[in-house]
């Protein structure tokens, strides 16, 4: 086991943050081919940054070998084209991103001819459930998503990958809504405003929400709004998954509904090929057996601690058409009993 020592800066790149040194310990697998590595983030408030301080707060006890730069984005899209242009080492990525990657639309749409290297699955982490909000006030008389037709809505930050998961639903219903976005800090009091009748808003791992989430509740008093029945079943039709989840996930004062019914999809960090095999099965190893502390620091590893390899399945069942799969995914998996062997093609290859 190499021994070496691993520094953990958290700074704010494109958003202004806070800086932290963090000294690291011990660890089973040493990251032979990487000294150091950049993690890009979503910004700043928002679940993924959370959640990536955390995991990089835990690796920092537990692993050495490696110097992780925790850089917070505007958005997860960021992360994803920064890896592949060379900017970061580690990205916060979504089956969203990888589907608009894999066939060149949307934000990724042009793209690939700027890539210097292809983004690979490694560490599924956590669901995120994608819903809407509107204000209390409202509630009696906008009564299904389509009823937000012609009306002001912030779906979210334009980079963010819950916008997309949401604007891709209102597509499959045919809602056409008028756009605004704003800052993600005053979400709640500009729909306190009536500055737009509807909000995206999201859980984590069906367990927590989002900072900005959680001070938009204070600032506002918003209601969950649900789609219809014919809202739900065109949305099955259309691929998208539902969950129903108690509104108590979002820890408001009033939840005005008994049930909230969301849109899954998949996130996780990824580290790419520059991790070798070895490293890679060490670094999902040790996030495995610190897994309980991760949940009770942050809520959103939740499915991390009641399954993970449960998890990383469901993950790349979401994305193996989409991108390949780092073989020291693939390594712990198999070990675990959740590989699947019409994956055997989707493995990455070490350049």
């Amino acid at each position: 086991m190499l021994k070496k020592l691993l520094t953990c800066f958290v700074f704010a790149a494109f958003t202004v943050g806070t800086a932290a040194t963090v000294t690291v310990s011990t660890a089973t697998t040493a990251v032979a081919q990487v000294k150091d590595i950049r993690w890009g983030t979503s910004r700043v408030g928002s679940s993924g940054h959370r959640a990536i301080t955390n995991l990089a707060e835990m690796l920092s006890r537990e692993m050495k070998d490696i110097r992780v730069t925790v850089q917070p984005t505007p958005g997860a899209i960021v992360t994803v084209k920064g890896y592949s242009t060379g900017q970061f080492e580690g990205y916060y990525g979504s089956d969203v991103a990888f589907y608009e990657l894999a066939n060149n639309i949307n934000r990724f749409k042009g793209f690939q001819s700027k890539m210097k290297r292809q983004p690979v699955q490694s560490f599924w982490m956590f669901t995120i459930e994608m819903g809407v909000g509107i204000h209390a006030r409202d509630k009696d008389k906008i009564k299904s998503w389509s009823d937000l037709s012609g009306k002001r809505v912030f779906t979210g930050p334009r980079p963010w990958d819950t916008r997309a998961q949401l604007e891709r639903a209102f597509k499959a219903l045919g809602i056409k809504h008028d756009y605004l976005e704003v800052s993600i800090k005053t979400a709640g009091s500009l729909l306190e405003q009536g500055n737009y009748v509807g909000i995206g808003v999201y859980t984590n791992a069906e367990a927590t929400t989002a900072p900005w989430i959680t001070e938009a509740s204070l600032q506002t008093d918003w209601a969950a709004l649900n789609p219809s029945s014919a809202e739900i079943a065109k949305l099955k039709e259309a691929g998208f998954k539902i969950a129903e989840l108690d509104p108590a996930v979002f820890g408001k004062k009033k939840n005005h509904v008994e049930k909230v019914q969301m849109l899954p999809f998949y996130y996780g960090a990824h580290l790419g090929m520059e991790v070798n095999e070895a490293d890679m099965y060490g670094i999902l190893k040790t996030i495995e057996k610190n897994a309980d502390a991760l949940a009770k620091a942050d809520k959103a590893f939740k499915q991390i601690a009641a399954d993970m390899p449960k998890m990383q399945r469901r993950g790349v069942e979401s994305a193996a058409n989409l991108v390949e799969i780092h073989p020291g995914l693939a390594k712990y998996m198999r070990e675990k009993g959740v590989w699947d062997s019409k994956w055997d093609s989707r493995v990455a290859k070490a350049k």
